[in-house]
């Protein structure tokens, strides 16, 4: 690509903490190029495309745009659109009437896959498109990388969270349930094991959907930690399933999907308020509450991991780097975590269909053999994305 080509960037699929910090890291990055032109920033992700809706992000002051990389959630706007062939078409219509050469799309595995179709209708239409996707999603499932930009700070939120509540059910007693967002994979459901300090702290009981759940073992469960601690909280994912694999809290979501075929979960609070239920059916628990924590991990003001907000800004100057090199044309960023006695990550260029569509699970030597906890190994691993908890004191 030998002239100056003009640069789109967009978010898309469920914002973060640190979202914006991968935007203004790209668009920083990419205001040194002499390659590119205007920075357009796509409002709503491939609907501002469709739309003709950008903000010339070349126009916005470094002071403004450091101030926004420091607030949570999708400044751009986001979506979960599915681009099809016919939108494609008007992509690249867009595309040429503005001289773009260079499109960056900041999201999790749907959102690569989304830009991973518009990079291959590109080719086929002869249009030439250097397409990059910069990686993010709490949920912490992107096979191309170690963690992902935006899992630190939701996992920081969810040990906060849990520690709190922990503390309120020291005083009152009981079981507390609390539902922690995670459809496929039970990573930001494991974080809640930061909250512990001491050795009766919880959570007592944290469940994944890698492990089947039921609700003998699970009454039997609370009743042992009901023994033990005298009180019970309990951390459990959004995407818990039964012994068939299928998801237990999907049955309450009223079927709503997204473009990608996803099951809304989040925004209801059925599957805390089934098993409080249940377990007050029992009569062996008198107190039984429940949380679900929803749509809060995501874009929580002062919550957000500083190893995050720093890699998530990162991801978004590589981006550009690498697609400003050239070598790869359709590409992802993957974080790689590298071999060494103090924390330290490697952001590499890699083919975009090592993060589109699938998803990865949590590692078997992260679980617990009771499937009822983490393990030591899972506990070394996130840490360092979440950094230092709040100092708590009890008698």
């Amino acid at each position: 690509m030998a002239k100056k080509m003009n640069m789109v960037i967009a978010q898309s699929g469920g914002p973060s903490m640190v979202i914006n910090e991968s935007l203004v890291g790209a668009v920083l990055e990419a205001r040194k190029s002499a390659k590119i032109g205007k920075i357009l920033g796509a409002k709503h992700g491939i609907l501002g495309i469709l739309g003709n809706d950008y903000i010339d992000l070349k126009k916005v002051s470094p002071k403004k745009l450091m101030a926004i990389a420091e607030t949570p959630s999708s400044a751009l706007g986001s979506c979960r659109k599915k681009p099809n062939a016919d939108d494609c078409k008007a992509i690249f219509e867009e595309f040429k009437k503005l001289d773009v050469g260079y499109f960056f799309y900041i999201g999790g595995n749907d959102s690569a896959d989304a830009a991973r179709i518009v990079a291959e209708e590109a080719e086929k239409a002869n249009y030439p498109l250097v397409v990059y996707h910069i990686p993010k999603t709490i949920d912490n499932d992107l096979r191309s990388c170690d963690h992902t930009p935006g899992f630190g700070s939701a996992a920081r939120f969810v040990a906060s969270a849990i520690k709190g509540d922990d503390l309120d059910n020291r005083a009152l007693g009981g079981v507390k349930i609390d539902i922690i967002m995670g459809r496929d994979a039970g990573f930001l459901t494991a974080a809640s094991c930061l909250a512990r300090n001491a050795e009766d702290d919880g959570p007592h009981l944290i469940y994944l959907p890698e492990v089947p759940f039921t609700l003998e073992k699970f009454e039997k469960d609370v009743e042992w930690a009901m023994k033990k601690y005298g009180r019970c909280v309990c951390a459990i994912s959004e995407g818990i399933r039964d012994e068939k694999g299928e998801s237990i809290g999907a049955k309450f979501a009223g079927g709503e999907k997204d473009s990608h075929g996803n099951v809304q979960m989040s925004g209801t609070g059925a599957l805390g308020d089934y098993l409080a239920k249940h377990l007050k059916s029992t009569g062996k628990v008198t107190r039984v509450r429940a949380d679900t924590f929803g749509y809060l991990q995501r874009s929580f003001p002062g919550v957000a991991s500083k190893v995050d907000q720093a890699e998530a800004f990162a991801a978004g100057q590589a981006a550009v780097v690498a697609a400003l090199k050239g070598e790869l044309t359709k590409g992802t960023i993957a974080i790689v975590r590298e071999e060494a006695k103090k924390y330290k990550v490697a952001f590499a260029p890699v083919p975009i269909q090592n993060a589109a569509k699938f998803t990865r699970s949590v590692p078997k030597e992260y679980i617990a053999k009771n499937g009822r906890d983490v393990t030591p190994k899972f506990v070394e691993y996130v840490k360092p994305l979440v950094g230092e908890l709040p100092k708590c004191e009890i008698f």
